[in-house]
């Protein structure tokens, strides 16, 4: 996959491996049925098969009762963002998220904690205030709004331009489409656009519905999640902090870095 991202979806890398283009590939059939070279292939991320050593030596329900009901075991969180110790952190299912946070080391001094994306860029985001009411399990991420994806925490504190972030992520997503989907090819660069545009004082009083409408037209409409993912920050986004968004566009400048407000 040179690297693509792309090749994180299973049937993607399968492709890449086989030595063609690393685009995912409609299913049904699923890897357990057809797979590598059309063969049953078994595909899992690396963390599950780093909890298979010990689920072995100390059983199935040993590992359940690390977390909570349903959601059972423990999970490893890569903790990145404004926090003074990022790295990588196992913690039983159903850890409060401020827990997690004191592990990371916390904020900053001086700072207040602004929005976590709490599963990687694409998962949306969560207010500050909520995630530390939050418990890091499917269930409570899922109540809050958003999803624990890959376990990719971003931590955001009150320093950061929301619109400058998104704009970022957005040309990520575009940059990372494989171009199979019309709705995420074209989708993705339109978002990015948008937000560009915004970004750069160019923004107009529309755009923000714009946005979400263009979000709206590319959910659900292609063959892997890539382009879900790409959405989710663009509209989690507007939704909790529109006023960043209006002020970017009203006054050509940001809310946050000129203090204002």
């Amino acid at each position: 996959g040179a690297g693509a991202y792309i090749c994180g979806e299973e049937t993607a890398l399968m492709e890449s491996i086989e030595g063609k283009k690393g685009q995912p590939r409609f299913k049904p059939p699923f890897p357990a049925s057809y797979g590598l070279y059309g063969q049953p292939t078994t595909i899992n991320n690396v963390e599950t098969f780093a909890s298979v050593p010990d689920i072995i030596s100390k059983g199935g329900d040993w590992f359940l009762h690390l977390g909570k009901p349903n959601n059972g075991g423990t999970k490893i969180f890569s903790v990145t963002g404004h926090v003074q110790r990022p790295g990588n952190y196992e913690v039983p299912m159903g850890t409060p998220f401020k827990d997690l946070l004191a592990m990371a080391g916390g904020l900053f001094p001086e700072r207040k904690l602004k929005a976590v994306i709490p599963g990687g860029t694409s998962t949306p985001m969560v207010a500050g205030e909520v995630m530390m009411d939050t418990t890091m399990d499917y269930d409570a991420i899922s109540k809050a709004g958003s999803a624990l994806g890959a376990g990719s925490v971003i931590v955001m504190d009150d320093s950061v331009c929301m619109v400058k972030t998104v704009e970022r992520i957005a040309r990520f997503y575009m940059h990372e489409s494989c171009g199979q989907c019309t709705p995420c090819r074209e989708g993705m660069g339109w978002l990015w656009r948008v937000m560009h545009r915004i970004e750069h004082g160019q923004g107009r009083e529309e755009d923000l519905q714009l946005l979400l409408d263009v979000g709206a037209r590319i959910e659900g409409h292609t063959i892997c999640a890539l382009a879900d993912g790409g959405v989710a920050p663009v509209v989690s986004s507007i939704r909790l902090f529109r006023s960043e968004y209006e002020y970017h566009i009203q006054h050509k400048r940001c809310l946050v870095t000129t203090g204002a407000g």
